[in-house]
């Protein structure tokens, strides 16, 4: 039907317009210019034009999850997730920024290198919808830290750190450190653990190396490799490597046996303020005290019979390493943040 000049609905009238899905819209809706229909996939009204089917309105973007601060960011909304939960778009679409750290991994026990921090991934431009509109949120708890149990009985180093996710959006747990004096090499992770003395490799990143601040991630997140294990014989005192971080790798212990210290994090000001988050842990042992990453890492320690630092919550900062026959320390719990604009 057609109607020349305006219509006129009444103080109470509405008119219905026809509904369609983008699919049914492009398998027949009439194209004759002005043709209005609503698309329940976008939730928008459109108007087809000669150069195509145009917006002419939009239903508000409406989502809700997490601890949620209109305030922190000038002209946005940030949701924080320091918890599971769930992401839900209740109307409209938009492009959201999503920053999601894994946990960080445990340091080693006795003589052990700084656990690795999780994997970052982030980006500024991805799409969310009312359709499905439900994204489930995972924050990855730090690995556990273990007491030692001592002589031959040491099993394990330290324990890896556990995924974050966002939807379809995953980054790594950070890997767990070495022990003395075994399993001495570092547990590969989204950084890789410090390797445990004697002279054991760090664990490799499953992230890339090479990030800056407010960069967008690779696939598969920022990380860097551990570091390796100090040297013994020579009195050279035995000392962990540091944990990797997503800034930068874990230190290396030197021929001196001092002890390496933890890989830099990254500074993100997706929540309104500058955050440095994913710093490696510290390695622990002989050779003393290996310094926390900056961004959460936890350093090390050089005292006999005590744990390295853990690694702080909701960073994804690798715990540091203990010293000689000394229990391992915790890593730091992920985070999920998502911000969008409120205009």
């Amino acid at each position: 039907m057609a109607f020349q000049g305006p219509i006129d609905a009444g103080l109470q009238g509405d008119i219905i317009l026809g509904t369609f899905t983008t699919a049914q819209r492009d398998a027949g809706v009439s194209t004759a210019t002005g043709a209005m229909i609503y698309n329940t996939t976008t939730n928008q009204l459109e108007i087809y034009s000669p150069s195509g089917w145009l917006v002419g309105a939009q239903a508000p973007f409406v989502a809700t999850g997490g601890t949620l601060s209109s305030t922190d960011r000038s002209g946005y909304n940030v949701h924080t997730f320091t918890s599971p939960g769930t992401f839900t778009v209740t109307s409209g679409s938009a492009t959201v920024e999503y920053y999601v750290l894994g946990g960080g991994g445990a340091g080693g026990m006795d003589n052990g290198g700084g656990g690795g921090a999780g994997a970052l991934r982030y980006s500024d431009s991805f799409p969310v919808t009312s359709s499905p509109g439900s994204y489930s949120v995972t924050v990855g708890g730090g690995g556990a830290g273990a007491p030692y149990p001592g002589g031959s009985s040491l099993l394990n180093g330290g324990n890896p750190g556990n995924d974050s996710s966002f939807g379809p959006i995953t980054a790594a747990g950070g890997g767990g450190a070495g022990s003395y004096p075994y399993p001495g090499p570092g547990k590969p992770g989204g950084c890789g653990g410090g390797g445990g003395a004697p002279l054991e490799p760090g664990g490799s990143a499953t992230g890339n190396s090479g990030g800056t601040g407010d960069s967008n991630s690779p696939a598969n997140g920022w990380g860097n490799d551990g570091g390796q294990g100090g040297a013994s014989g020579g009195g050279q005192p035995y000392a962990g490597g540091g944990g990797g971080g997503i800034g930068s790798s874990g230190g290396n212990t030197t021929g001196g046996g001092s002890t390496g210290g933890g890989g830099n994090g990254l500074a993100y000001t997706i929540t309104g303020t500058s955050v440095t988050r994913g710093g490696g842990g510290g390695g622990g042992g002989q050779g003393g005290a290996g310094a926390a990453g900056p961004g959460g890492g936890g350093a090390g320690t050089g005292s006999p019979y005590t744990s390295g630092t853990a690694g702080t919550a909701n960073t994804g900062g690798g715990g540091g390493g203990a010293g000689d026959s000394g229990p391992s320390a915790a890593g730091g719990s992920g985070i999920v943040i998502i911000a969008y604009p409120t205009a």
